[in-house]
């Protein structure tokens, strides 16, 4: 698999191939809110620049390749990553830009084909299948997206191609930035083979190390080892699961509509929290951003998630089902707050602290003969209307006033 900064990289030749097997493409935006951010400063292409807050409690959103290259990755302490590139220029993040560009660039790519998933921001699969009569071989549309993409955006993006998934998946990765390759079904276990383990899915540090105890450094060294020993080492689920990746096999098919399965909030503190009142505070700040996230989602959640980072940056998620999913915003702060009290951790600093509600549901519960919530559904319902036609920040919890929110770091919302 390909390094983040782009060493190592291997792209097609236009005269290369022709295949038409590797019908998957995987297309994946370079560096993307780091370019987006040089759109606008375009002086500093070329130059090591860091997207986050300049703050020494801040983390790495994004990393241009020439930062990288001094080990520079995204989710990384700022103060880590201005000790390894001290020449580094910092950009601070602006979401909306990002959601508007990934929102053409998206466009752009079901323009090619309507069978398109959406993994994130910034990176989709495409099955080309169906678009190769009008649009010619896997390598001639991959190539026409790139070109597309930058002609209406700026941006450059890397695609892979391949019969699998997977195989796209790391495909595209090998290529970067601005590449394209592809990877016939015929040359898929001549491609993945050599690749090492931590390029198989489902590889982490411990099972990597498990495995390496094994004497196992490349997929290769999987694919030739018995599955009987290899479940012995990790288990049936994983032996099996890793055993049919590493000989290409990834049954999975482009899906074009994927329901979201939460809606979260996080935030990182410029210093840590040790007040419990204050951390309450910013715990009913991020419920309610969940619970209107909800609402406009027609959704409702099953299952409140707390997550909370101390300050030697140990991390627990504290979770409960309730006996009736709720969209509503001090349901889940409740919720939370009670695992909070319940975690056996409360008083100690706190670093990060999350808000999340999961095993959605798209029907709304029917109401009992008696609705414990009525007051608050009544309030958050009114505020909704509220905030619709004059914006939110005129109405907030009486909790909350007094907060400036532009003066506070950007929540995070992260859907998964």
């Amino acid at each position: 698999m390909s390094k983040q900064d782009g060493s190592g990289r291997q792209v097609t030749a236009a005269s290369a191939v022709d295949d038409l097997t590797a019908h998957i493409l995987h297309v994946d935006m370079d560096a993307f809110f780091a370019s987006v951010e040089l759109l606008e400063h375009p002086e500093l292409v070329g130059k090591p620049v860091i997207v986050g807050h300049p703050s020494a409690r801040s983390v790495v959103t994004a990393a241009t390749y020439e930062a990288r290259k001094f080990g520079v990755n995204s989710a990384m302490p700022m103060a880590v990553a201005l000790r390894r590139c001290p020449q580094a220029i910092v950009l601070e993040p602006h979401y909306d830009r990002y959601v508007r560009l990934s929102g053409i660039v998206m466009d752009l790519f079901r323009d090619v084909t309507p069978h398109v998933e959406v993994l994130g921001i910034d990176e989709a699969f495409l099955d080309v299948a169906s678009a190769r009569r009008l649009m010619g071989t896997p390598w001639q549309i991959g190539t026409l997206i790139r070109h597309r993409v930058f002609a209406e955006t700026g941006l450059r993006c890397s695609v892979g191609a391949a019969s699998t998934k997977y195989v796209a998946k790391l495909a595209s990765g090998r290529s970067k930035p601005d590449g394209l390759l592809v990877v016939p079904a015929a040359d898929s276990l001549a491609f993945l083979h050599p690749q090492p383990i931590s390029a198989l899915w489902g590889v982490g540090p411990k099972t990597g190390e498990k495995l390496e105890r094994l004497g196992l450094r490349t997929v290769g060294d999987v694919a030739a080892m018995p599955i009987d020993a290899l479940t012995r080492a990790l288990g049936p689920a994983s032996a099996a699961h890793l055993h049919a990746l590493s000989w290409a096999r990834d049954p999975r098919v482009v899906v074009t509509e994927t329901a979201e399965k939460s809606v979260g909030h996080e935030r990182t503190f410029e210093t840590n929290i040790v007040e419990i009142a204050l951390l309450e505070k910013e715990m009913l700040r991020l419920s309610n951003s969940v619970g209107v996230r909800l609402r406009r989602a027609g959704a409702q959640a099953r299952t409140i998630s707390l997550k909370l980072r101390f300050d030697d940056f140990s991390t627990i998620t504290r979770s409960r089902t309730l006996g009736e999913p709720t969209d509503l915003g001090r349901r889940i702060y409740e919720e939370a707050r009670s695992l909070y009290a319940e975690s056996g951790r409360a008083g100690e600093p706190v670093r990060l602290l999350g808000v999340r509600g999961e095993q959605l549901t798209g029907q709304v519960a029917g109401l009992g003969l008696w609705d414990d919530d009525s007051d608050w559904r009544e309030a958050e319902h009114t505020v909704d209307a509220i905030t619709a036609k004059f914006g939110r920040a005129l109405v907030r919890p009486a909790t909350l006033l007094g907060d400036d929110p532009d003066r506070r770091m950007p929540m995070r919302g992260d859907p998964t």
